[in-house]
């Protein structure tokens, strides 16, 4: 009995190891889920692109739905999602701060400057510890924040105008009547 199960074990792990590989190759990536939804926005305190000696915290997002985009200029993504970022800031009344993520401070001033800045006001998360905090996997990412700093929704992934319709605007329609709510 002691032989067999030399060979049963083996092949059972070998056997659950492919089931768990073959499940990932059919899972999409952007469907990471999230411990931070329903929770307030971590703390952080971190210096804007523009100004060493400004900071934004998380308070910013107190009293109005806003996005929260991390980003970097060496981001094939960010690029792929960078005219969405800008219909964003032009066509609705939400707020796009960002996280500029792991990059040359130089480096995305120029890409802003060049492509166009959608950002209210882009912090910069050099050493990734904010990043950390918020449960960044990589770039691009979007977190939407309702008016009382509470992350509702995170997308992993570029932006797209299918992506903004299916899984943005329901939520930023609820966080409105919230908010609305609350106002009254």
């Amino acid at each position: 009995m002691a032989g067999k199960l030399k060979f049963l074990i083996p092949i059972a792990v070998f056997a659950g190891m492919v089931a768990i590989f073959y499940k990932g190759l059919y899972s999409d990536p952007t469907l990471v889920s999230s411990p931070f939804i329903d929770k307030a926005a971590p703390v952080f305190n971190l210096p804007t692109l523009y100004d060493d000696q400004k900071h934004i915290t998380e308070a910013e997002f107190k009293g109005r739905i806003s996005l929260f985009n991390v980003w970097a200029s060496w981001c094939p993504g960010c690029a792929r999602e960078h005219e969405m970022l800008l219909m964003i800031a032009r066509d609705t009344d939400i707020p796009i701060y960002g996280l500029n993520w792991k990059d040359e401070r130089q480096a995305a001033q120029k890409w802003l400057r060049e492509r166009g800045n959608p950002y209210t006001v882009n912090a910069v998360d050099r050493d990734n510890v904010t990043g950390i905090d918020w449960g960044v996997y990589g770039a691009p990412e979007t977190f939407l924040i309702d008016g009382e700093g509470i992350i509702r929704y995170k997308h992993i992934g570029p932006l797209t105008p299918e992506i903004w319709a299916a899984e943005f605007l329901p939520r930023i329609e609820t966080a409105r009547a919230t908010l609305a709510g609350a106002d009254s």
